[in-house]
């Protein structure tokens, strides 16, 4: 028996038991006649003492030999520690050791396992395993867990079946580009990994299941980011026989349920927002309501004052950032600065200050005099000690500027508290956006979302204004999940991939199957998808999900551990009938 306890359960009710403990040498601290050694597990850590009086002295020597991540096993007695450690579970005890066997030594490791450790980003992730080691990552891998399971026995009560769906599919042109899978039995051709099993849970439903989820990997070829992976996983559901308000209530049930669970509170009905007024108050389609600073819109109160960035401005829109007027010249500069970096490309920032003492100034005082200031703070509702920051230009790109700069200040300014959670609903999406450059529209979500049943008809006389059968669940600033009530009627189908630009051919060659499903009787169905990943994160407080992935890629798509991905040998190249053409 390698142990008979963990090392994170034994306190003073085990004194003086005879027990057996196994794990890694975290520390050592040797003063010669007495050696102390804190002992590692998943499950905590245990002190050992080796003292010359109680031990032998082929003991002593023994455990002089040891070094940091040594894996050994002890037994030994429980004793009372006389210095206590009140932080630790075990903190009142101490195990005097009788035996020691060391079942495996270690090199020194490249960084200090500690919560607090000296390795950098990269050097973590090229030696995960000993990474994984650390209280921080092994404490969100076990929350991750955690979460899974409530998200399994939620929806196994809700009488969902979780089913799998296959990982080589075919590749379709909507979307994120795939990674593609080379077939050595079928030479030329390929698989797709899916991006999503979106329409395999409809053919569930075809098939009908009723009530389907996975907890799945997808994969997504592109840039990546804090909140991205190219390997990712979701919690897929779909659900048959529903309508919009169906599925919301059952996800929303779930998600009320895992955020009890993290912070004790009963959370009431999530708020409702449609995609236009999220983007009017907001400049994106998943705002952070933890706090306010809605946007507010000037055209008809700064034009016409001979300030030409104003005047030629298709909209002139701020923010009212409070208690701020006390802001020095060198801070709103470096906001200005900020916004005028190429990632946010806003041309320069106008500002107004409310200040304590009533007087009320400006960075175009040349051209607004003060009852005109006065309009434009009464506009934002603002209050003696309040700043507004005014961004212009084109409407499209000036709401995703002022969106990203609200961000900022919130972030700066301490109102985005990770403990804090504010989930609402966006709804009421666009069903198409239009592209100029291919001069065609696309789908906003995807080509199987259904259109509103009232707007159909728009899909005949001005599709851009269709709105889709769509939700998104956003959560503190982040979308956590979206999905919809899909097209079940072969017709309606037809016509959306007509709107999208696909031939009668390429139509049948990518989706033919669905579309002889849906001869079939298709029932009526609709469901959604969670960024489990995202999820987890934003629910133990964070944002970047790389830390609740137990191996995963850095920033330019590589596992650093493995060095994948890799090139192959030209035998396996042969095999495939597959010819590299490198630039050199």
């Amino acid at each position: 028996m390698f142990r008979t306890h963990t090392n994170g359960e034994l306190s003073l009710k085990n004194l003086n038991e005879e027990v057996t403990l196994s794990g890694w040498v975290q520390t050592i601290r040797d003063k010669g006649f007495m050696i102390w050694i804190d002992l590692r597990d998943r499950y905590g850590i245990t002190q050992l003492v080796f003292d010359q009086d109680r031990s032998s002295a082929q003991l002593m020597e023994e455990a002089k030999k040891l070094g940091r991540e040594f894996v050994i096993q002890v037994t030994g007695k429980v004793i009372e520690r006389v210095s206590k450690n009140p932080n630790i579970p075990t903190g009142e005890i101490e195990i005097l050791v009788e035996k020691l066997t060391v079942l495996n030594d270690s090199q020194l490791p490249p960084f200090t396992i500690e919560d607090e450790t000296d390795g950098g980003e990269e050097l973590r992730m090229k030696y995960r395993y000993l990474d994984i080691r650390r209280n921080p990552v092994k404490d969100k891998l076990i929350f991750r867990h955690k979460m899974a399971q409530k998200v399994r026995n939620y929806l196994s009560e809700e009488g969902f079946i979780e089913v799998e769906t296959p990982v080589l599919i075919k590749s379709t042109p909507e979307g994120a580009r795939d990674f593609v899978v080379p077939s050595r039995m079928n030479p030329g051709q390929f698989y797709a990994l899916p991006q999503s099993p979106q329409t395999f849970k409809q053919l569930l439903m075809v098939g009908g299941m009723d009530k389907y989820f996975q907890i799945v990997k997808c994969f997504r070829d592109e840039d990546l980011r804090a909140d991205r992976q190219p390997e990712f996983t979701q919690i897929d559901c779909e659900m048959a026989f529903v309508e919009q308000e169906d599925v919301m209530n059952v996800f929303e049930g779930m998600t009320k349920t895992l955020l009890k669970d993290i912070t004790g509170q009963e959370f009431g009905n999530f708020p409702r927002m449609t995609f236009a007024d999220a983007m009017r108050k907001y400049g994106n389609d998943k705002p952070d309501i933890r706090f306010g600073m809605e946007f507010v819109e000037l055209n008809e109160l700064v034009k016409g004052k001979d300030f030409k960035i104003f005047d030629d401005a298709e909209l002139v829109v701020g923010i009212n950032v409070e208690g701020c007027a006390d802001y020095t010249r060198k801070q709103i500069d470096e906001l200005v600065d900020w916004v005028k970096r190429p990632q946010i490309g806003a041309s320069g920032m106008v500002w107004v200050k409310f200040q304590n003492d009533g007087v009320k100034t400006s960075s175009v005082n040349k051209f607004y005099n003060e009852e005109d200031l006065a309009k434009i703070i009464e506009k934002f509702g603002a209050k003696e000690g309040d700043l507004m920051l005014i961004l212009s230009g084109n409407e499209n790109k000036v709401r995703a500027q002022l969106s990203a700069l609200r961000m900022e200040l919130g972030n700066r300014l301490g109102l985005r508290n990770g403990n804090v959670f504010a989930p609402l609903w966006v709804v009421d999406f666009p069903l198409l956006e239009f592209d100029e450059e291919t001069q065609r529209y696309h789908a906003m979500h995807h080509p199987f979302t259904s259109p509103k049943p009232e707007d159909i008809h728009l899909l005949e006389t001005d599709p851009g204004k269709a709105r889709a059968n769509a939700y998104d669940m956003v959560l503190n600033g982040n979308e956590i999940g979206g999905g919809s009530i899909r097209i079940f009627d072969r017709d309606l189908q037809s016509k959306m991939f007509d709107l999208l630009g696909f031939s009668k051919e390429e139509a049948e060659a990518q989706f033919g199957f669905l579309m002889n499903a849906f001869k079939y009787g298709a029932p009526p169905h609709g469901g959604l998808a969670f960024g489990f990943d995202r999820l987890v994160a934003i629910l133990d407080g964070n944002e970047v999900i790389r830390d609740y992935i137990a191996f995963p890629k850095n920033n330019s798509g590589r596992d650093v551990m493995i060095d994948a991905p890799a090139s192959i040998a030209d035998a396996q190249l042969d095999e495939l009938e597959l010819k590299l053409n490198l630039k050199a």
